[in-house]
């Protein structure tokens, strides 16, 4: 079960240092992962974003005259 929490717009931060991916996130958020994890997250993150946006509420959403 996903506990609810804030939601960031302020993109990670991902560096690459001695063979491990380090991920530094909002509010001192920190995590290590081997490449392997890293890709497999990268791609979880990708799928999960494209979930996101399709569920969007629609009025959220700018009309076509841009109101």
């Amino acid at each position: 079960m996903i506990v609810s929490v804030p939601s960031y717009s302020t993109p990670s931060e991902v560096h690459a240092e001695e063979g491990q991916v380090l991920v530094e996130g909002p509010d001192g958020v920190a995590v290590s992962l081997t490449a392997d994890a890293a890709d497999e997250t990268a791609q979880r993150l990708l799928r999960a974003a494209h979930d996101a946006r399709r569920q969007a509420v629609p009025a959220q959403l700018p009309t076509e005259s841009g109101d």
